[in-house]
This record gives structure tokens, C-alpha cells and sequence, in this order.
């Protein structure tokens, strides 16, 4: 190793190794790292070492004492982390809210939970990220790297092998040079090059492959892999409770109103019916009415009638007497 790249000891055993190597929360180097993994907090989405290699709890001794002390958290409103233990931001969130101001939109996932800290110098690329899109990009940008320096390794040891094949077959001997003729000869499919030469470089290519490809035991990519996921399944099963508490109500809300509307039409329906009734009572009424006055007035013309006919008879009677002569 150079003696000009500055070293840095490992926290735990103080080997020293370049900054590089460390790790960023701890600064540990890779046997420690393997012997006691560094992890995500399934809460708080902060790195930490498991103490125990045996144990496998996801959960920081900082959440670990909230969950105790407040109970399981609830995601915060900002960023969507479940780590609200009071209220319903994260402690992360309150504490920049408080220093920063209200959260604005990330440039990378479009929620608003970015605080901007009015320093250019802060930015990321010169984008105004989230907590979680910054650790995402720098992972990202330090695995780019280390791909990279891998890439490099690989085509120079490639290199290296192809010089060496070459010079060996240089170094052949004239018979070996015949054989070959001859081998070309009977089988003109076959090409000296493709013969000697593709062997490594298909050895290269297949050493060529993305480190991406390769999976690291000790990386705990899939634990925060599995956390997100299960984070999502928490966000979305939430989600679906408020929108089934929402369609309740909207049911409890449209059933009140169908009951309503029932009573209504059943008491106008049943008030028609009580007019309607009493109109056929008045009516009849007033036909019986009607009728007796009717017999009434019947009777009182026949009596009026008699009556004149008796006195006009009685009046005949009477001219008679009077108008016979006298003895």
C-alpha cells in the first residue's frame, strides 16, 4: 500500500485501513463488520452494529427504549418513516422543522420531506434531497465507485493474461507452429486466433461482470430491502383502513338518509291518506246532506201544494151559496 494514502483506524479493533474502507456510521473495517454486521433500524432507518451475532433484532437500542416507553410508532407525516412515537412526526422531522422551517418537495422521490438548509454546499449533486434519498444516493454513488476501481482491476488482470498467452505462443517452437498449419488445414473452421486468444478474453469477460451481480453476505441491502417493503405494507394497509372508516361512514351517512327519506315518504304518504279520507267523509256528508234537504224541499212543495188547493177549493164553494136567489 502507498505511503501516501492517509490511514484510519477501526473503531473496534484500530487496524488501520483507508477512509474508504470504514464504514460511515462506525468507521469499522470489513472483518468487523462481518463479525458483528452493521444493520438499518426498522424504525428509525438509522445504522447501528448488533452487538450479538447470534441476535437478530432490526431495532436500535434508541427505538428499542421509545417502543417500551411509548409503544410501536406510527409513520411520520413528512417523510413516511415509521418512527413517530409522539405525535405524528418523527423526532428527525421535528428537530429540522424546528431549525430549518416547514419541509419542502425532494427533487428525487416528490415527496415533501426535505428541509432546505440554504447552504448550496449542503446539496446533493446540487439537488435538494430527503435524509433517505441522500443515504441512497451516496450508497450508490460509493458502490459506482467501487465498481468502477473493480472494473479497472479486472481489465488489467485481463490485459495481463492476454500479454502473457501472447508471449508464450510466441515462444513456441516451429513444430507446434506445423501442427497447428496443419490442424488449419483440415479444418478451415478453425482460426488460430479464435483458437488461443478467446479463451482469455471470454475468461475476462466472464470476470467482467458487474459486482452488482454479486451478493455480499454481509450486506444488509436485503434487510432494508425487507424493511421498505414492509414499511410499504404498513402505509398501504393504513391507507386502506382510512379509505374503509371513510366508506362506512359514507354507508352509515346514505343508510341515515335512505331512513329518512323512508319516514318522510311514509308520513306524507300517510297524511295523504288522512286528507283524502276526510275529503270522502265531507263529501259524503254533504251528499246525505244534499239528499235530505233535497227530501225536504220535496215535502215542503208538496205540502205548500195541498195546501193551495185546498183553498181554492174551499174558496169555489163558498161563491155558490151566496149567488142562489131569494124566496
Amino acid at each position: 500500500m502507498s505511503n501516501s494514502v492517509p490511514l484510519f483506524a477501526c473503531s473496534k479493533c484500530f487496524s488501520k485501513h483507508p477512509f474508504e474502507e470504514l464504514s460511515s456510521g462506525q468507521q469499522l473495517c470489513k472483518d468487523c463488520r462481518g463479525s458483528f454486521p452493521i444493520v438499518k433500524c426498522t424504525y428509525c432507518r438509522s445504522e447501528f452494529q448488533q452487538t450479538n451475532k447470534l441476535s437478530t433484532s432490526t431495532i436500535c437500542s434508541k427505538c428499542e427504549h421509545n417502543v417500551k416507553q411509548f409503544g410501536k410508532p406510527s409513520a411520520c407525516e413528512y417523510c413516511n418513516i415509521i418512527a413517530a412515537f409522539i405525535g405524528n412526526k418523527c423526532q428527525r422531522c421535528t428537530n429540522s422543522e424546528r431549525k430549518y422551517g416547514p419541509p419542502v418537495t425532494c427533487e428525487q422521490c416528490k415527496q415533501k420531506c426535505a428541509f432546505d438548509r440554504k447552504d448550496d454546499d449542503k446539496k446533493v449533486d446540487g439537488k435538494l434531497l430527503c435524509w433517505l434519498c441522500t443515504l441512497s444516493f451516496k450508497r450508490a454513488l460509493a458502490k459506482t465507485k467501487q465498481s468502477d476501481a473493480d472494473r479497472r482491476a479486472q481489465l488489467k488482470l485481463a490485459a495481463q493474461r492476454s500479454n502473457k498467452n501472447r508471449e508464450n505462443r510466441s515462444s513456441r517452437g516451429s513444430s507446434t507452429n506445423n501442427k497447428r498449419s496443419a490442424n488449419n488445414r483440415s479444418d478451415p473452421a478453425k482460426i488460430e486466433t479464435g483458437l488461443e486468444v478467446l479463451p482469455p478474453v471470454a475468461k475476462a469477460m466472464r470476470s467482467n461482470r458487474p459486482p452488482g451481480d454479486l451478493v455480499d453476505p454481509n450486506s444488509s441491502d436485503h434487510v432494508v430491502a425487507m424493511t421498505q417493503l414492509k414499511e410499504q405494507m404498513a402505509s398501504l394497509q393504513k391507507q386502506i383502513c382510512q379509505k374503509d372508516a371513510l366508506l362506512l361512514t359514507k354507508d352509515k351517512a346514505i343508510t341515515e338518509l335512505k331512513a329518512k327519506h323512508f319516514t318522510n315518504e311514509t308520513e306524507l304518504r300517510n297524511k295523504m291518506l288522512n286528507t283524502e279520507r276526510e275529503f270522502e267523509k265531507k263529501v259524503e256528508m254533504l251528499s246525505s246532506k244534499i239528499k235530505q234537504l233535497q227530501k225536504e224541499v220535496a215535502t215542503l212543495s208538496k205540502a205548500n201544494k195541498n195546501k193551495n188547493n185546498a183553498l181554492s177549493s174551499g174558496a169555489g164553494s163558498g161563491g155558490s151559496g151566496t149567488d142562489s136567489p131569494l124566496p
